[in-house]
């Protein structure tokens, strides 16, 4: 039984890898993007953001819409689309057409992500859940760190065109393995939309949400302009900038593994420490930014904190106020993170326009403490809750 659980999460780390190497390798293609349908570089950038809106928009609604049906026949329609539009997406010619394909394929995106977390959750001991699903988030950090510069390497060594060809190999390789090995995981006791729905009743789950955007936007208000930070504050060279990235990649798998195992321990405890431990690195990142060797250094541990670390608890964070729907909760998880990076980027655009560079590092220590506090806020509910809980339950016990 550990042999086949090992191997299905292994089969949906390697498919959410695929799933976020067709969202975010491109961002290494928009160059190539530009000269090959002759546009300018920020309308190729539509082929990234409006994949992120698009996410935003059916992170809740496709996983419900589909949360009925056998997983693994799921698993393989979407496998199957982006197989399909990454192959369309090779031949096509016409820009606005990309676009329709990328926003296409962006709306079955959280289906298979939300599936995965959920089925790595419910294949082991839930005890064990935030180890597995862990794993899978190991996927989550290649596809985001990996694929961009493997992108950029199969362009710039062979053609544009196998590049784009390489996110359909992925997910062709992933729908063949899931065919064969992953067993038919039938729904047991299908929810109705409504029961699902619920979820959104109570407050909690809300409080929830809003420290996920909080979170994801104190890393991506960063992250999005950390190349022009490491250019401009600790002037990087470009070869020893793209090594710092490299460091913060490496970083993100390391924080998964570390994610897994405190979560699994004392996710609370790890929850309220992790905020704490983000604002020293940030308010070290603002008074260091000039000397590249501390730059190198807090990079990886913000990569571990940043890329690893939050991902788990911010998908801890939601999936543990809703367990009653795991794949819709999973939805909004999705959803609320790629609201996070939007207003996250926007508002580090808006500090580096008005402050300057340097100071994109308070966006990240000003959302940090605000989700601090949202935290804590959510963790006394959550306390109330179980106590409520387990006073109900003594109560029934004694009739």
């Amino acid at each position: 039984m550990t042999k086949r659980n090992n191997l299905l999460i292994f089969i949906l780390t390697v498919g959410v890898f695929g799933i976020l190497n067709t969202e975010m390798g491109v961002i290494g293609l928009l160059p190539s993007i530009a000269d090959y349908f002759n546009v300018s570089i920020s309308k190729a950038g539509l082929t990234v953001s409006l994949f992120a809106l698009a996410i935003a928009v059916s992170g809740p609604t496709m996983p419900l819409l589909l949360s009925g049906i056998n997983r693994k026949k799921v698993m393989l329609l979407v496998l199957g689309v982006f197989v399909v539009g990454n192959i369309a997406s090779v031949f096509v010619t016409n820009f606005n057409l990309l676009l329709i394909i990328r926003i296409a394929l962006a709306l079955f995106h959280p289906v298979y992500c939300s599936m995965a977390f959920t089925v790595a959750a419910s294949s082991v001991n839930p005890e064990e859940a935030p180890k597995a699903v862990s794993k899978v988030f190991i996927g989550v950090s290649a596809g985001m760190v990996a694929g961009v510069p493997i992108a950029s390497f199969i362009d710039s060594a062979v053609s544009y065109e196998m590049a784009m060809a390489f996110f359909a190999i992925v997910n062709a390789v992933v729908l063949v393995a899931t065919l064969i090995f992953v067993p038919s995981m039938p729904v047991e006791e299908r929810q109705s939309y409504g029961e699902q729905l619920a979820v959104l009743k109570k407050f909690i789950i809300w409080v929830s949400i809003v420290a996920v955007i909080l979170l994801n936007a104190s890393v991506f208000g960063v992250y999005s302009y950390i190349a022009e930070y490491l250019e401009t504050v600790t002037q990087m060279s470009p070869n020893t900038i793209s090594l710092t990235l490299f460091v913060f990649g490496g970083a993100n798998i390391i924080g998964n593994i570390v994610a897994g195992r405190v979560l699994t321990k004392r996710p609370i405890k790890s929850i309220l420490t992790f905020p704490l431990l983000l604002s020293v690195v940030y308010i070290l990142l603002f008074f260091t930014g000039e000397f590249a060797v501390p730059m190198v250094i807090l990079t990886f541990l913000w990569g571990i904190l940043a890329g690893g670390i939050m991902a788990n608890i911010n998908q801890y964070l939601i999936s543990s106020t809703a367990p009653e729907a795991p794949d819709f909760a999973n939805g909004l998880f999705i959803s609320a993170c790629n609201v996070g990076t939007t207003v996250g980027a926007a508002a580090g655009g808006l500090f580096i326009s008005e402050m300057g560079t340097p100071y994109v590092v308070l966006v990240g220590i000003l959302s940090v403490i605000l989700s601090l506090a949202v935290i804590l806020l959510r963790n006394n509910m959550f306390n109330a809750s179980r106590q409520a809980e387990k006073h109900r339950e003594g109560s029934f016990a004694s009739n």
